[in-house]
């Protein structure tokens, strides 16, 4: 019996109104494409009936590019040419990419970027070329079951993928002809889909562990608002991490001390992951190993897979210590785990995961699925679809961004965690009379100094109106769009004057990086304190210093006896050789003691300011002055 849908007279929608959209999964192991279908949200398969398309690429040379499946076949006996986990590579340097030990997975170049460049028979190929070739088989895949082209497309991304991360990903839509809607965090996806289908409210964990990246995110979901507490993980951390230590394990069982080739390593690697897989379900499995002068035989047991993986599982689990604390709460107040990525299949990641929170898992929803089920729902809200779904998603960022002030200092002008989009501003000032330019120097990271935190962008605001030192208004605005994509901009008040810069660095922070930006902010807070007032007082001295010898220069001989200005040049110079020093409480009291000293140096330059200024006026002309 079919079923009718019912409306109510002249409100039928026509379905050919409707506008096309997809969520996109864009996996390291595997990628999916969802939609939403009337009231139903599905995943589209391709022609044989698979979900699942393996984010493999294999370049054969005249042009021709392999996706999918097929490529995958070609991963063994063609490694050189066939790229496989190319999201690990996505916004990194050369000198930041991992791989199996120092078994390089493929020849990597250098371009004129420091983007790093992987040889082909088709030629060298940037990992933003590999996944536009990925994302051109979903939309077409997509394109074929809606029978037309998309006007939109959400693409999830790690939660912990930073700025040049998400820009690589965005770049990989933009050549693939991709009409991005929002890239959306992984972890809130997965939320979407379990939030609208259980209708929960509480505080929760969203465990996503895939093939390459591992995120965890503890969500606050209260009347369909997601809000992301905390965000964490590690963006070369999952299932192929489980397949080398296997590899490794069956290298040292062999015996082997030669160095493997290409297609030896890529072949050896894809049996480990068979042999993990059967692990899954299997209490142990028989190991027949022929590769060449490869040779092993005998058997690898659940137990010893553990051992294998579980410093592995101990990472992600000290990620989501962090994270649970970041959001400021206990493990024991979240209510619901959720377990998202092909990797949380397997039995010891989920025996962890209980054992961390204290409950069971939720695998309602395939946790293959789930993430681009979630970005499919999204999706059809922001291309304009009506949706019963609509939700409202705070996402956050996942380090702070400021930029560099006198004395080397960082000034924070948006704090971690703090929910996108969002956009802050605050105001500086010059530094020195006449001062017609400023450097705005952007930076990341949870330190007080610029040499612990990351150097994003550096961009000049010019044509500042010469003023006197901090008589200038300059308002620094940073913005960071609902991508976690940022650009900053500066605006001299009193002109006008005004310059931005978009953020796009060539490569991204390796995870270690971003991780021990935030371990190191705790570690040495107190450090950090005691340095950003030592600096601040040392800027102070030295604007102190600077502004009464301009003073005594201009007016010390005209308003001044030669015994007070020889006592102020005294203290001028005494404050001078205090700023070297370490004491920052002691710079700060002699700073004090000698602007009291010079006050009434400064009210008799004030009232001889005032002098010349009505020097030959009348009273009259300044009472017409003030009608």
């Amino acid at each position: 019996m079919a079923l009718l849908q019912i409306t109510e007279p002249g409100q039928a929608v026509d379905p050919h109104q409707r506008k096309r959209s997809v969520g996109i999964d864009l996996g390291t192991t595997n990628s999916l494409v969802a939609t939403v279908k009337g009231v139903m949200i599905e995943t589209i398969a391709d022609e044989e009936g698979r979900h699942l398309m393996p984010s493999v690429v294999c370049y054969e040379g005249d042009g021709k590019v392999m996706v999918g499946t097929q490529a995958l076949l070609k991963a063994g006996e063609d490694p050189h040419n066939t790229i496989v986990s190319v999201k690990r590579f996505m916004g990194r340097g050369i000198n930041d990419i991992r791989s199996l030990g120092d078994r390089l997975p493929y020849e990597f170049v250098s371009g004129n970027s420091e983007m790093p460049l992987i040889r082909t028979r088709g030629g060298d190929v940037s990992p933003i070329e590999v996944s536009a070739e990925i994302l051109k088989a979903l939309v077409a895949r997509a394109e074929a079951h809606q029978a037309g082209e998309l006007d939109g497309a959400v693409i999830t991304v790690p939660a912990y993928f930073d700025d040049a991360q998400r820009q690589a990903t965005k770049d990989a839509a933009l050549i693939a002809g991709v009409n991005v809607l929002r890239l959306l965090n992984e972890p809130t996806a997965a939320a979407v889909a379990y939030g609208l289908d259980s209708g929960a409210s509480g505080d929760i964990a969203v465990f996503d562990l895939g093939g390459g990246t591992f995120d965890i995110s503890v969500l606050r979901l209260n009347k369909g608002v997601f809000e992301v507490l905390s965000t964490g993980g590690d963006s070369a951390l999952g299932g192929d991490d489980f397949d080398h230590e296997i590899a490794e394990w069956l290298i040292q069982q062999s015996g082997c001390g030669e160095q493997l080739d290409f297609s030896q390593v890529r072949n050896l690697l894809l049996y480990s992951r068979e042999i993990k897989e059967q692990l899954t379900t299997r209490d142990c499995v028989a190991v027949d190993l022929d590769l060449n002068f490869l040779k092993w035989q005998g058997s690898l047991t659940r137990d010893q897979f553990n051992a294998l993986i579980d410093p592995l599982i101990d990472k992600a689990i000290k990620a989501c210590r962090r994270s649970v604390r970041d959001a400021g709460i206990s493990a024991s107040s979240i209510e619901k785990v959720v377990m998202v990525g092909g990797s949380t299949r397997v039995p010891r990641v989920r025996e962890k995961v209980e054992a961390f929170f204290g409950v069971e898992p939720l695998t309602d929803i395939d946790p293959d699925r789930v993430v681009a089920i979630g970005a499919a729902i999204q999706a059809d809200v922001l291309v304009g679809n009506k949706s019963d779904n609509e939700v409202l998603l705070l996402d956050v960022l996942p380090l702070s961004l400021g930029i560099e002030t006198m004395g080397g200092l960082v000034e924070k002008i948006i704090h971690r965690n703090v929910s996108i989009p969002v956009a802050k501003a605050q105001e500086f000032t010059t530094f020195k009379d006449g001062q017609t330019a400023m450097l705005i120097h952007v930076l990341q990271g949870e330190r007080e100094l610029i040499s612990d935190c990351r150097s994003l962008a550096r961009f000049e605001l010019r044509g500042i109106p010469p003023m006197v030192a901090g008589a200038a208004h300059v308002r620094v605005t940073f913005q960071v769009d609902a991508d976690g994509l940022l650009s900053v901009s500066a605006l001299e008040t009193s002109s006008g004057v005004a310059s931005t810069v978009v953020v796009k660095p060539s490569f991204g922070l390796d995870e270690k990086e971003v991780v021990s930006m935030i371990r190191d902010s705790f570690a040495h807070a107190e450090t950090d304190k005691e340095i950003r007032a030592l600096n601040e007082a040392r800027v102070e001295a030295t604007r102190m210093i600077d502004a009464i010898l301009a003073a005594l220069e201009a007016d010390g001989d005209q308003l001044l006896s030669q015994q007070e200005s020889e006592e102020l040049r005294r203290e001028v110079e005494q404050l001078k050789q205090i700023n070297e020093s370490d004491d920052a409480r002691h710079i700060v009291r002699e700073t004090e003691r000698l602007g009291k000293l010079s006050e009434v140096f400064a009210a008799r330059r004030m009232d001889a300011g005032v002098r010349r200024a009505l020097s030959g006026h009348g009273i009259d002309e300044l009472e017409e002055g003030l009608e």
